[in-house]
């Protein structure tokens, strides 16, 4: 497999790690060099929910940093199926990387990003502004979403900024799911949700890989994660002895 072209990625899957390498240098340590991961190797199908196991720290959310373009990996490939062609986000262009955002590659973390003072009906239905549906749909699809993940309707119009942690988050969350894309990147999606919200983000995973989507994880919860695995991979594998070494 890791002799294979970007072209050959199979039929069914959206995303192909393929031996990927990835060192921090430590500009405040003497250029200390960590070694972080190593050889990552995997893959995710469509329809199908893959989840990265390991110890804290051992370079799971760096691994979702690289395939969302966030980090960039030293060596290897990370081939996305997008629009018809396949992707090698290692070596793809900025432009790239935006455009695969736009269409094929969603990304829910643990922190809302949103522009201020921006009300949250807006913000939740701003990825389907982009793809030219109509405002009163989009505004419609996304009071549902919100009602869904219990934020009440006095609070759309306000931003999020002003909302609680978990509020915050289930607003990031009703902006991924919104639309349906190739490929969604979960880091800690319920990490500050109570069991009853919980429960709904399970439904919409679910409801999501019905749909066809691939998904990539990271789940604090157990529960979450048993609930919607497919297959784990355990990051902790690819770890290299992390000592440092002077660049």
């Amino acid at each position: 497999m890791t002799q294979n072209e970007p072209h050959e990625l199979s039929e069914r899957t959206v995303l192909s790690v393929i031996d990927v390498a990835k060192t921090f240098t430590l500009h405040l340590q003497d250029s200390l060099r960590l070694p972080v991961l190593n050889g990552l190797t995997f893959d995710v199908p469509q329809g199908a929910c893959v989840v990265l196991g390991g110890e804290s720290g051992a370079g799971k959310s760096t691994v979702m940093k690289m395939i969302y373009g966030s980090y960039s990996a030293d060596s290897g490939r990370i081939l996305l199926s997008h629009d018809g062609d396949v992707l090698d986000l290692v070596t793809a262009q900025p432009r790239q990387v935006l455009a695969a955002r736009r269409k094929t590659l969603g990304y829910v973390s643990q922190f809302l990003r949103a522009v201020p003072r921006v009300p949250a009906l807006d913000v939740v239905a701003e990825p389907l502004l982009e793809r030219g549906v109509d405002r009163e749909s989009a505004r419609d699809r996304a009071g549902a979403l919100l009602t869904r993940l219990s934020i009440p309707e006095r609070l759309w119009k306000l931003p999020p900024a002003t909302f609680s942690g978990g509020e915050q988050q289930r607003v990031n969350i009703a902006r991924g799911f919104i639309i349906d894309r190739p490929l969604l990147l979960l880091d800690e999606p319920t990490a500050s949700l109570d069991a009853r919200n919980r429960a709904v983000v399970i439904e919409l995973i679910r409801e999501s890989l019905d749909r066809g989507s691939g998904m990539l994880a990271i789940f604090h919860d157990a529960d979450v994660r048993e609930a919607v695995a497919d297959s784990m991979v355990d990051v902790q594998a690819f770890t290299p002895t992390r000592e440092g070494v002077a660049a």
